[in-house]
C-alpha cells in the first residue's frame, strides 16, 4: 500500500549536510533569505532567532559564502 505524499524509491533530502551541526532546512532558509532578499548577516541571524533559531552570523557567513564563490566560477580556499 503506498502513502500520500510518498516518493516511491526516491531518496529524500539528508536532514543535515556533512560536516554541519544545523539542519539542512535552515542553512537552506538561510541562504535562501541571503540571496534572495540581500539582507545582511546580522538581519538573517535575527530573523532566525525570531523563529527560534541560535544561529551566529558568521555561520550564516559561512554557509553562503560557497554558494556566491560557485556562482562567480571560481574557488576560494577555506
Amino acid at each position: 500500500m503506498r502513502r500520500l505524499g510518498h516518493a516511491g524509491g526516491m531518496p529524500s533530502e539528508p536532514t543535515t549536510y556533512p560536516g554541519y551541526r544545523f539542519p539542512a532546512e535552515v542553512i537552506h532558509h538561510a541562504t535562501w533569505l541571503y540571496h534572495v532578499f540581500s539582507l545582511s548577516l546580522r538581519d538573517i541571524e535575527l530573523i532566525l532567532a525570531k523563529r527560534g533559531g541560535v544561529v551566529s552570523h558568521e555561520s550564516i557567513r559561512r554557509w553562503c559564502l560557497p554558494v556566491f564563490v560557485k556562482g562567480l566560477g571560481f574557488l576560494v580556499p577555506t
